[in-house]
């Protein structure tokens, strides 16, 4: 039986280290993205554009694991600065297609080293990189 204070240090818990990988995570990527004058969450906003463009807001809020209301502030403002457009689809006007706009295609080409750059930074093999990856895909599909 595990002692109820055990269980409460700070040591002991999961999350602790995950949020703080987590946050060294982003705040390494923030002198990459200030380059491009693009927050992290608008830059996975961008991957998930520059992987497939043209798609709905419900596509981009599902795989990035946010609700649409979440979305829509950030893709204002990438909108704003040119990077993309909203439209409403044409077959349903209930969906609004979202399309990387020339400039936003161009960015793209100034952020293809941030993944080497970054992966110079974690002290990670390759190996360990792809373990770790999978460990977390795991754990975060047996929470949802």
């Amino acid at each position: 039986m595990i002692d109820k204070n055990e269980s409460l240090k700070l040591d002991n818990q999961l999350c602790f280290p995950l949020y703080t990988a987590s946050r060294l995570i982003t705040q390494a990527y923030q002198p990459m993205l200030k380059e491009l004058d693009i927050t992290y969450p608008q830059y996975l906003v961008l991957l998930v554009l520059w992987e497939k463009d043209e798609i709905n807001l419900s596509t981009i809020a599902e795989k990035l694991q946010l609700k649409s209301n979440t979305l829509t502030p950030l893709l204002k403002r990438l909108e704003k600065r040119g990077l993309l457009e909203r439209k409403r689809s044409a077959v349903d006007e209930r969906n609004i297609v979202i399309t990387l706009t020339q400039e936003g295609k161009k960015l793209k080409d100034k952020a293809c080293e941030i993944p080497s750059l970054l992966a110079n930074k974690v002290p990670l093999s390759a190996e360990e990189t792809n373990q770790f990856y999978q460990l977390l895909n795991k754990l975060i599909e047996g929470i949802e």
